[in-house]
């Protein structure tokens, strides 16, 4: 077996250098995670509609990923490297995106600038996962990925919090008329547009990338540009050839994200009127409910933030698994209890168990996949990983309109309490099927099924 000489050990400062630009995407994805249900309200959309409308993310993940991962494996240029011509690709016309965002008059054209948005976003997202293990060593793999948690947590911690900020601090107005969108959202966009872009750009000019190790390099990009069918067929054996552990994980991932999309469909606006008994979005007790739901959401990023700086030396105690199943139930938890909120300020407990989770699920899943993929297919098996956060998405975009109008009854607190109930399913998958790879034997043979992947 030919083993490849292992990556220098990185500073902290060139270590946080690195993930910067993960904190402007953070930015802009929870800028639209935490208003686009608002923004669709205010537009004209009922409840069951709203799954429909975010439609649009996750079949660009399920096409745009895999092909970026593929297409940053075989780049490389001598000033720009591998992967950062793709972040900064994204980066620019993701803040162009959230620059028009506000301006949507109608739900179409909100609908498409989300689109845009989240082509260019996952564009500018897939390789900065890549991007960690091309430049880390094994051993500061995990906090490689936990310091993106970081600077996820901080992003989205402000993004979020910036509508009640906008009110609050800026004193502009958190209503419109119908087909309007309230300027403390609009002026919210316009801010994200900029860290967006600023973040992105200061990780591309202070990172540098190291040259292919692979020596049958030039022979790839050759094969890659013999047509897009090759490039399909790559992508078909990849997945169809996972490695085991990565297919484990897959599944845990596969039941966590539905808990966090209904949240992000529907936590805000239940928020509005569940808990503050609003009516609709021209109701200004529902703006102040949908701030205050924003706020929260701010707040689990703040704790993801400070959990992050803990969780290393958790993970190394426990083992990633253990962590992980720990952290997710912390999380189901947290989305279940909001039904039993009667006090508003509850709330942000409630949220101290989702930033506890949204930590771990940042990190450990990548973390428990080092090790076991090819290092010269880094970026495909990344982008196929994605397949499994947003197939469910795809199917709650598709299926979960019937649900709520013929199950719940339109009662958007019932489906975040759902999304809790399958973040449970997923912490007992990861705790009773995952195992720590702590053995030799374990290791090498990791080690020798990632040999077989890149010998295909």
């Amino acid at each position: 077996m030919k083993l490849i000489a292992e990556n220098p050990k990185l500073s902290l400062v060139q270590i946080i250098n690195m993930s910067v630009g993960f904190f402007g995407i953070q930015f802009g994805w929870d800028l639209q995670r935490a208003n686009m249900g608002r923004i669709y309200e205010n537009l004209g959309a009922n409840a069951d509609q709203v799954p429909l409308l975010f439609l649009a993310a996750p079949l660009t993940g399920l096409l745009v990923q895999p092909i970026v991962g593929y297409l940053s494996d075989r780049t490389w240029h001598p000033r720009w490297g591998r992967r950062r011509p793709y972040f900064m690709i994204g980066a620019i016309i993701s803040s162009i995106a959230l620059l028009f965002m506000p301006h949507s008059s109608a739900l179409w054209m909100a609908a498409g600038l989300l689109w845009i948005l989240d082509v260019f976003g996952n564009i500018a997202m897939e390789p900065f996962r890549a991007f960690v293990t091309d430049k880390l060593p094994d051993s500061q793999v995990n906090r490689g990925f936990i310091m993106q948690s970081l600077m996820i947590g901080l992003g989205g911690s402000i993004a979020s919090s910036l509508p009640w900020l906008m009110k609050n601090v800026f004193h502009l107005a958190n209503t419109a008329e119908m087909g309007n969108i309230p300027e403390n959202v609009k002026f919210s966009f316009y801010i994200g547009a900029f860290f967006f872009f600023a973040a992105v750009l200061y990780t591309v000019l202070t990172t540098k990338e190291y040259p292919p190790s692979d020596v049958n390099f030039k022979e790839k990009v050759l094969e890659s540009n013999k047509g897009f069918g090759g490039g399909v067929k790559e992508i078909i054996h990849a997945l169809t050839n996972m490695p085991k552990r990565m297919k484990i994980v897959s599944l845990v991932q596969f039941f966590t994200w539905p808990g966090l999309f209904l949240m992000w469909f529907y936590y805000t606006t239940a928020v509005a009127i569940n808990v503050f008994g609003g009516k609709d979005a021209s109701d200004p007790i529902y703006a102040q409910g949908a701030d205050f739901g924003s706020l929260t959401l701010a707040y689990y990023s703040v704790i993801t933030f400070l959990f992050a700086l803990v969780l290393p030396k958790i993970a190394d105690t426990l083992g990633r698994k253990n962590t992980h199943a720990i952290c997710l139930f912390c999380g189901a938890m947290g989305l279940i209890s909001v039904a039993w909120v009667h006090d508003k300020n509850m709330l942000f407990l409630c949220m101290t168990g989702v930033g506890i989770a949204w930590a771990s699920i940042l990190s450990m899943p990548y973390a428990m996949l080092s090790g076991s993929l090819p290092k010269d297919k880094i970026g495909i098996y990344m982008g196929i990983f994605n397949f499994f956060i947003v197939l469910p998405e795809i199917i709650a975009s598709l299926g979960f309109g019937w649900l709520m109008r013929n199950v719940l009854n339109n009662d958007r607190l019932l489906a975040v309490q759902l999304g809790g109930g399958l973040m449970v399913l997923a912490a007992i998958i990861c705790y009773l099927l995952i195992k720590e790879p702590n053995k030799i034997n374990d290791v090498l043979t990791a080690k020798l099924e990632v040999e077989e992947n890149r010998s295909v």
